[in-house]
C-alpha cells in the first residue's frame, strides 16, 4: 500500500489496521517515496547472536572488583 505523509498524519488508526494485517505500507512525500512501515512480528523464530554478549566470559577478573577499581578516586599526592 503506498501513502502519502498526510495520509499517515490524519489515517494512522486505519494504517496500522493495515500493518495488522502483514501488508507493508510505502510513505510519499511531494511524490517520492521516503519511508516504508513493515509490520513487527514479535514472535521470531530466528534467535539473533549478538557478538559482544559474553565477550569477557574467559576472563579471570571479578566485574565488581574491576568496577569498583575503575570508579575509586586517583591521589594525586597534593
Amino acid at each position: 500500500m503506498t501513502v502519502t505523509a498526510k495520509d499517515l498524519r490524519f489515517n494512522i488508526s486505519m494504517l496500522f489496521d493495515v500493518l495488522s494485517k502483514g501488508e507493508d505500507i510505502l510513505i510519499t512525500y511531494r511524490g517520492k517515496a521516503r519511508a516504508k512501515l513493515t509490520p513487527y512480528n514479535q514472535h521470531t523464530s530466528e534467535k539473533k547472536t549478538d557478538t559482544i554478549f559474553g565477550m569477557w566470559q574467559d576472563r579471570d577478573e571479578n566485574v565488581d572488583t574491576m568496577v569498583r577499581t575503575m570508579r575509586k578516586g586517583r591521589d594525586f599526592g597534593l
